[in-house]
């Protein structure tokens, strides 16, 4: 579908790590046109726990962000009546960044209980790169087969490990090297380094 708008589905789970998701979508708003924010119920309380100095809700965050050029739509997490709902959205892909084991195990069993779910449960069953950026430490035996059964059904499991081939000198720097590796399985090119240079 050439000149077709680049659309992409980013879920923001309660799961320690929001940065990762904020960091992701404030690339993702100059690298695509359009974005729907599917975030869960407790991420403004995991922000205020964990960023206490950014805005504590998505719309404030992207009002912080200035101008790009993308067409955010944050979307109500309990709603089937948005876009990522249907299989008849045409996207990219879904990044889940970062995705809780709870939303992994759901995933896994293919139980659409919230909009985040039905959007993984849709790129599974259309075909879509969907991308689950893992944040647990240390891995159950559920975990793990979880994650097996995501992976044999289409998704990419990309664990929250940061690569320090090029010496990150901040946060920011090492948070990065997962975020550009992330979008990039969607097909989305960052300014990020290869490892080898």
């Amino acid at each position: 579908m050439m000149g077709s708008p680049t659309r992409v589905i980013l879920g923001i789970t309660g799961a320690s790590g929001v940065l990762y998701g904020l960091r992701s979508l404030e690339k993702l708003v100059h690298l695509a046109d359009e974005i729907q924010v599917i975030a869960s119920a407790n991420v403004q309380d995991i922000i205020r726990t964990e960023l206490d100095d950014h805005a504590p809700t998505i719309e404030a965050f992207l009002e912080q962000l200035g101008s790009f050029k993308a067409d955010v739509r944050v979307c109500n997490p309990k709603s089937y009546f948005e876009p990522p709902a249907s299989g008849s959205y045409r996207h990219c892909g879904m990044l889940i960044a970062p995705c809780s084991m709870g939303t992994l195990g759901r995933i896994a069993a293919g139980t659409s209980d919230d909009l985040m779910c039905r959007a993984a449960d849709v790129c599974l069953k259309e075909r879509r790169k969907l991308v689950l950026l893992a944040r647990e430490t240390p891995l159950s035996l559920i975990h793990l087969r979880n994650m097996t059964a995501v992976t044999e059904a289409g998704a990419i499991v990309l664990p929250a490990c940061p690569s320090f081939y090029h010496k990150p000198a901040t946060l920011m720097d090492a948070i990065d090297t997962v975020v550009d590796r992330a979008l990039a399985q969607l097909g989305l090119q960052t300014a990020s380094k290869e490892w080898m240079k």
